[in-house]
């Protein structure tokens, strides 16, 4: 069940539609964040993966990781390969990672829950501020120091995030 040359190539790009619908199953999440981890796996030791997270018990139950190694040879993974997102082999049961995987986890990694909503200095950041914006409009004489400074400090605050943003992309 390998891709053709005549179906989707890894340099086809996946629509907006095809990422969210990859993204829309646990199984073809967890598949994909294992491969971004290994580079490439069997079947097997994907669905042992998986059935351990899903069942919180490693090993999983014989039940729960036939399931899902079922759902993955039958459903997801000729799903995700016939989307250039994965290769994978029915014949010797190997997947790993195709070219329009990049932009499913692009999209992953920043829709991700794990990460927080605001990085963790946010709430100190808004307290200097208010303190900024209450010294200009209380003390007599600050004139535009206040206000410039809160656009400094916003400049600098977006330079940093986005200089780490890059680098975790690296």
């Amino acid at each position: 069940m390998t891709r053709t040359e005549t179906e989707n190539s890894p340099t086809d790009e996946l629509s907006e539609a095809d990422v969210h619908d990859v993204l829309r199953n646990d199984r073809r999440r967890l598949t994909l964040e294992r491969l971004a981890e290994t580079g490439e796996e069997t079947v097997r030791d994907l669905s042992e993966h998986i059935g351990a997270i899903e069942s919180g018990e490693d090993p999983p139950p014989r039940n729960v990781r036939q399931s899902v190694y079922i759902s993955l040879h039958q459903t997801h993974l000729p799903k995700l390969d016939d989307l250039g997102v994965v290769d994978y082999d029915d014949n010797s049961k190997r997947v790993s990672l195709e070219g329009n995987a990049d932009r499913v986890l692009a999209y992953m990694r920043f829709s991700g829950t794990d990460e927080p909503d605001a990085p963790p200095y946010a709430l100190g950041i808004g307290v200097l501020g208010l303190l900024l914006i209450a010294l200009w409009m209380l003390v007599p004489g600050v004139g535009l120091a206040a206000p410039v400074g809160c656009g400094l400090l916003f400049a600098l605050l977006t330079a940093y995030e986005t200089y780490m943003s890059l680098s975790r992309d690296e």
